[in-house]
């Protein structure tokens, strides 16, 4: 089920994105929507991001297990 969401850009960004949204020829929403898949798929490669989300899933864990008791 899509999602919506807010974003808030200043003028110059948003500018900005719509001058790239107009010259792929591409929607506002789906040249925002590609540059935040291209931004994820990144992180999901940088082995620093990596190792950040192991340790958030691992705090997590305990939080959640101390909470089930």
């Amino acid at each position: 089920m899509p999602k919506n969401l807010t974003v808030r850009l200043d003028d110059q960004l948003a500018a900005d994105t719509e001058a790239v949204a107009r010259a792929e020829g591409k929607s506002l929403n789906e040249t925002v929507k590609q540059a935040l898949i291209e931004a994820v798929e990144r992180r999901r490669q940088d082995p620093e991001f990596r190792m950040r989300l192991t340790r958030t899933i691992e705090q997590d864990r305990e939080l959640l297990e101390r909470l089930a008791k």
